[in-house]
């Protein structure tokens, strides 16, 4: 097998663009948006064009990486900047392979490399934990004051990079879209069926989910 871990070039977009459609289809809600939030992110400011990453497999692309800027505030009200990334796409013949990981732990240590010390996410904590994400209470990372969303996940980049202190999280508002520009911007794509899946009730349980 040919792997190969390259970035991201405009000819690209549409494909990657199909790719999160199909990788996100029918998961965490009937249908997607996560291919319109692709095509909205490398126009944002925040987004980081070195960590917009494709995987391929002897020539074919089965995943995709995309990154952007956040930040930790801190209790003196100073900030540090982080990534956050997402989507994180792969194929559906693919997943579960190993594949999704490897880009994944790949896309860190380039962003390490470029001096982030940190990656918070959003997600599915079974997702993440054997990359080295960890609950963000274990960080003092929250959302407002005393409030840690069970999928607030976090990574040190840099060991040691967040101990001592209690953060904010400030996600980018590079993620806030028109979800009618997005279903819109679906129309331009292949249609398809939008259905009910256990994972969207393990999303929504997630999603409303808070330690204490």
């Amino acid at each position: 097998m040919d792997i190969n871990i390259i970035n991201e070039t405009p000819e690209d977009y549409i494909e990657v663009e199909e790719l999160t459609k199909k990788a996100f289809r029918n998961v965490n809600v009937p249908g997607c948006d996560e291919h319109y939030i692709a095509h909205i992110l490398r126009e944002h400011s925040d987004f980081i064009p070195e960590l917009d990453l494709v995987l391929t497999l002897n020539g074919k692309f089965i995943a995709n990486i995309m990154y952007t800027r956040a930040k930790l505030m801190d209790e003196t009200g100073a900030e540090k900047e982080i990534v956050t990334f997402g989507p994180l796409s792969v194929l559906p013949k693919y997943q579960r392979r190993g594949y999704g990981k490897k880009l994944l732990e790949h896309s860190l240590e380039k962003a390490a490399e470029m001096g982030f010390e940190a990656a918070v996410i959003f997600g599915n904590p079974e997702n993440y934990i054997t990359a080295g994400f960890k609950s963000c209470k274990k960080y003092n990372v929250a959302i407002s004051e005393g409030v840690y969303p069970v999928p607030l996940l976090v990574k040190e980049l840099k060991e040691g990079a967040l101990a001592g202190k209690s953060f904010i999280y400030k996600e980018s508002a590079a993620y806030v879209f028109d979800p009618e520009k997005a279903e819109e911007f679906d129309k331009t794509f292949e249609q398809m069926p939008k259905e009910y899946r256990p994972s969207q009730e393990l999303f929504y349980i997630y999603s409303g989910s808070k330690m204490n």
